[in-house]
């Protein structure tokens, strides 16, 4: 596993930020925001993405790439896997962003605008906008020449990239991807959109408990960019070569609302059918879940319609643990679900769930049954976890990751 997020630029800082309870909210600093609604967001903090990347790497790609590039070195690294020994079509990339080059768009366009408009274009803009370039860029440093492509599902993109790797290593296309997702769209253009929107909180002048997913005081997500990266690899494979594995992915399903534009279906009509199903094929019970990384963004809609799928799963939540860690990092749109995945693969090898901060006025609309870890850190055995992602057009996408 790699990351970089707005509470760490590795796996284990991440984690330990994570289980103490740390907040990677602030003011935006990466531009001047004072004109905006929202103001602040979770930016990644002392990123340096020359331990991974060389100089015509890093000039050449946006920062949703940078950021793709570190998290899969990472976990290649993690890995111990020796491209070296294998056929190189055996190895694929299936990564995940839902904007893609925001930051050279917006950079190029307005130098053009003005500049009187010159057409004095970089020849590295298109490859630094389109969206599949991070995944283009990851196979071409490694040289996997496998199954490589980009998805892009608003919020549930990362799970989309995850569950894709999975089938193709079940269906014998591949042996391992690397998988996940990264974004970088803390600029102008998006945080002005989303503000435009009214989906952002705007506690300006409280950054750090500004997201606060299931507090009856939420009023928006706050932006956030990273990227986090799986290695998945089938099982004899991995066995065989003597690889650390950390946990299996045993289900995963996609859905669709076909409800609204932006706001989820209220009663969770589609996100309950993609959690049955993804437990239907993982062969599991409700029961046997321990722990859900909710979708959890901190909107007053998404919230409690995500509880309600979850209600309509889990008949008997005696035994599950729920915590927004959205809560922590912010929202890391199409990297969201790579990131969170790494906590509940985390909370399996580990017996630690980490919590939901900023919950200090529970929404009345949860039923009391609902076990939030809320405030501090919970430790308990976790033999499987899921992790739910929620997108803009109704996309629904669920992960289910159990013990070895």
């Amino acid at each position: 596993m790699g990351a970089v997020t707005p509470l760490g630029n590795d796996v284990k800082t991440f984690w330990q930020q994570a289980v103490s309870g740390a907040s990677g909210a602030g003011l935006i600093t990466r531009f001047n925001a004072e004109q905006f609604r929202t103001q602040i967001a979770c930016e990644v903090k002392g990123f340096a993405p020359e331990k991974y990347l060389d100089r015509n790497e890093i000039k050449r790609s946006d920062l949703f790439t940078q950021f793709a590039l570190f998290a899969a070195a990472e976990a290649m690294e993690d890995a111990g896997l020796d491209v070296s020994t294998m056929d190189p079509f055996d190895i694929g990339v299936i990564w995940g962003a839902a904007q893609g080059g925001m930051q050279t768009f917006e950079t190029e366009v307005t130098n053009y605008v003005e500049g009187g408009y010159v057409p004095r274009f970089s020849p590295f803009f298109v490859p630094r906008l389109i969206t599949n370039m991070a995944s283009g860029l990851i196979s071409l440093k490694y040289g996997l020449q496998g199954i490589n492509y980009t998805t892009v599902s608003a919020c549930a993109t990362a799970n989309t990239a995850i569950m894709d790797a999975f089938n193709y290593i079940r269906m014998g296309k591949a042996k391992a991807f690397i998988t996940g997702g990264s974004e970088a769209p803390i600029t102008p253009a998006s945080i002005g959109g989303f503000s435009a929107m009214k989906a952002m909180s705007t506690r300006n002048d409280d950054p750090t408990h500004a997201s606060r997913p299931f507090d009856k005081g939420r009023d928006g997500f706050v932006m956030a960019e990273g990227a986090g990266a799986l290695l998945l690899e089938e099982y004899e494979h991995a066995k065989k070569r003597g690889a650390h594995i950390y946990a299996e992915i045993v289900g995963a399903s996609m859905t669709a609302d076909a409800y609204h534009m932006t706001a989820p279906h209220p009663e969770g009509l589609g996100a309950s059918k993609a959690m049955e199903l993804a437990l239907q094929e993982a062969q599991l019970n409700p029961a046997e879940v321990d722990y859900i990384n909710p979708h959890a963004t901190s909107t007053p809609i998404g919230d409690i319609a995500e509880l309600n799928a979850v209600g309509k799963v889990f008949r008997d939540t005696g035994n599950l643990s729920i915590s927004g860690t959205k809560s922590m990092t912010g929202h890391l749109l199409g990297a969201a679900a790579a990131v969170e995945a790494i906590l509940a693969i985390k909370a399996i090898t580990d017996g630690v769930v980490p919590p939901t901060i900023n919950m200090t006025d529970r929404d009345e609309a949860i039923p009391q049954s609902f076990r939030i870890v809320a405030g501090e850190a919970l430790e308990r055995k976790v033999d499987v976890s899921m992790s739910n992602a929620f997108g803009f057009g109704g996309h629904n996408a669920t992960v289910v990751f159990k013990r070895v």
